[in-house]
This record gives C-alpha cells, structure tokens and sequence, in this order.
C-alpha cells in the first residue's frame, strides 16, 4: 500500500426524516425545472411516487413524464426509451426513485443526454466523456447498492450477452436524498439482503490494496451503524430510526468502497450473479465470512479492527488482538443467522438453490473479476472452488 491516496465524493447529500420535503429545492439550486421521473413496478405499486408528488405539489418544480418500467438489469434499451421521453416532454433534469437498477439506468441517461454519440457499451468512451451533463438527483429506496454516490453503473445490453459496470467522473448524481419513509415497504427478506450488501462494501472497504485513512473511517461509521440498526429494520420495517440508520450506512459504505475498492468477496460474488443469476445482497450475505477467513492470514489485523464497531469497548479490549479477525467472522456469522431466523435469507448455497455442478463455473471466472485484483492476497480458481464448497 501506498502513503499517498486519493478520495472523491462529488454527491450533495441531504438526508433526514422529512428529507423529501427539501427535493424541490435541491432542483432550483441545480437549475431543474421540468423532471423525468425513472423508476420501477415495485416502487410504483409501492404507492412510493405519491410521496414524490405530495413532497413537490407546491412547488414550481414539474414532473414532465414518468418512465415506470426500469427492468433488474438496467439494459441499454431503456436508457434510450427514457432519453427519448425527456426529449419528448421538454424535461431538463432527472429524478431516479429506486434501487440500483433505477439508479444506474438513470445514469446511463445522464451520460446519454451529454453526448449522444457516446455508446454505452463502450467503456472507454464512457470514462472519457467530458460534455456537460444534466442536473441528476437520486432517492434510494434501498439500503444497501450505495450507487447514490458512486461514479458507477451497470449496463446491460441482453441481446448481445453483455453486462458492463461502467465508471465515469460524469456519473455520480448531483444530490442523493436520503428519506427512511422511501425504504419503509421494503419486505424483511430484501431488507435483510440489501443490508447484508451494504455490510460487505464497508467490510471490503477496509481491507484492499486501495484502502485510505479517509474510507477507513467512513466505512467503520457504516459497520457501526448497521450492527445498530439492521436486526431492528428487518424485524420492524417502520422503524424511521431504524430505517434512517440503515440508509445513512448504505451512503456511506457506497462512499467508503467507492474510493478504497472491493475485493474477493465481490469477485466471487459477481460471479454467482453471472454463473447462477444469484441476486447480489444474497451472494454477498452467503459469501462474505467464509472468504474473510479465507483471508485471515493476510488481513488479520485490518479485520480485527472492524471488532470494535461491531461490538463494544469492551468485547474488543478483552479480545485478545491475535483473535480479533477471527471474531469478526464470528460476529458476521450471528448477525446473518439472526437475519436468516427472521426473514428466511440464504446463508448457504444450498439454500440459495446454487447446485454444485455450477461451481467450478463460478470459480474458474472468480479471479479474473476486477475486485480479485484489489485482493491483499492473490487466489486461485483452486482457491475460489475450496471457498466455495464451505458456503
């Protein structure tokens, strides 16, 4: 690791209890007039658009047009259909109301605004556009992607068989606005998966080649704040307190991984996402212990830090040092059989409906995953398979 670093979060982040109430405001600072709302069917029959229009009713900020139907992997179809309807309805600004998918399809449409000729399949010519783009604001309605403040989205192009995770200094949203009643209907068993995500950015954060003093603190704020929060939020969804914890974590781990990098937990993690279309907070939430202890003997000491926001002063004091790693794992290990006794998240592969047959698949891939290269220690397909068979 290197003395020097870099750290970047160009995101304005305004979060809060009644944060919604500030939405219209944060448009007129961006110059925003006239919104194209992009959004999914399961924040739509949420009834979640209603409070976006009570919270803007008043204002002089207008909803142009609506697209609903952002599909689970942000193909490059319906960037286009939502840069057509912006133009259609003469909207100068966006507004993503969603997870992940919603999030990054909304910023393929950014980029896409800036400069039409730009092919977002193309990665080099995405981290190279440099045009001015339009104000976008984003509401997360999970707590776990952290895309709000990251300079990444996954684009998806299904007819050709091509899924790609494009990085931009032209991507990240102007505001994400952070409001706990936007992630109060998420069901227990994605409260528990998004959570266990946002657990692994922070975790990760922590321990790669990339890490920084800046991500260190950060992500430990994170860690903190969902050993506080998550058991509470999945057992009782209307918690605001509870929610509010766990959105503000999911920012910060989305900030801490977004500057230090991830690592093997989500190489091989992408890669059962690949392999078997396993969705990503359940491969993080199966595979972040057993390759944590994999590590062990390269992190250990970084990793026995991470006890201390996860527990108390003093379960970390009377640990003794050379032990702490591992009882990070442990405690990993309790929280995600909590998770899994309340909501019915998988915790083995098993359980996930990942058959055998497909691992050496999903090993073979694993290290030539960009985050394998942000690993502290360099594994092998023969690594990944030994990993894989103890989840």
């Amino acid at each position: 690791m290197s003395n020097s670093y870099r750290f970047h979060c160009p995101v304005k982040i305004v979060s809060g209890e009644n944060a919604l109430d500030k939405l219209a405001g944060e448009f007129k600072q961006l110059g925003g007039k006239r919104i194209v709302i992009v959004t999914d069917q399961g924040v739509a029959k949420a009834g979640l658009l209603d409070l976006i229009q009570d919270a803007v009713a008043e204002s002089d900020l207008a909803i142009g047009a609506v697209y609903d139907r952002v599909p689970p992997d942000s193909p490059v179809s319906a960037v286009l259909e939502i840069v057509e309807l912006y133009k259609q309805h003469d909207c100068d600004a966006i507004l993503a109301v969603g997870g992940g998918s919603a999030i990054d399809t909304a910023k393929g449409v950014k980029i896409k605004l800036a400069d039409d000729d730009i092919d977002l399949m193309n990665f080099k010519a995405v981290l190279r556009m440099v045009k001015p783009t339009r104000p976008l604001v984003v509401i997360p309605t999970t707590a776990g992607t952290g895309s709000e403040v990251t300079s990444a989205a996954v684009i998806s192009d299904p007819g050709k068989g091509i899924k790609l995770s494009l990085i931009s200094p032209s991507m990240p949203p102007n505001t994400a606005v952070i409001d706990p009643r936007m992630t109060a209907t998420l069901p227990p068993r994605l409260t528990a998966s998004t959570g266990m995500d946002a657990l692994t950015h922070a975790v990760e954060a922590c321990l790669g080649i990339q890490k920084n003093p800046i991500s260190d603190a950060v992500a430990a704020a994170a860690i903190r704040l969902i050993f506080n929060n998550l058991v509470e939020a999945v057992r009782n969804g209307k918690n605001l307190q509870a929610r509010l914890g766990m959105a503000n974590a999911a920012t910060l781990a989305g900030i801490a991984f977004s500057n230090s990098m991830v690592t093997m937990v989500h190489a091989i993690g992408h890669s059962l996402g690949a392999v078997c279309h396993l969705p990503h907070g359940d491969a993080m939430a199966i595979c972040l212990p057993d390759v944590l202890e994999f590590n062990l003997d390269a992190i250990g000491q970084e990793l026995g830090e991470l006890l201390l926001p996860m527990a108390d002063a003093t379960e970390y004091v009377q640990t003794p040092e050379s032990q702490r790693g591992m009882r990070v794992v442990e405690k990993i290990r309790e929280l995600r059989k909590t998770l899994h006794d309340l909501s019915g998240l998988p915790i083995t592969l098993k359980e996930a409906g990942v058959s055998e047959d497909k691992m050496s698949a999903v090993a073979e891939i694993s290290p030539k995953d960009g985050a394998a290269f942000y690993n502290r220690k360099k594994f092998t397909a023969v690594d990944a398979l030994a990993v894989l068979k103890k989840m």
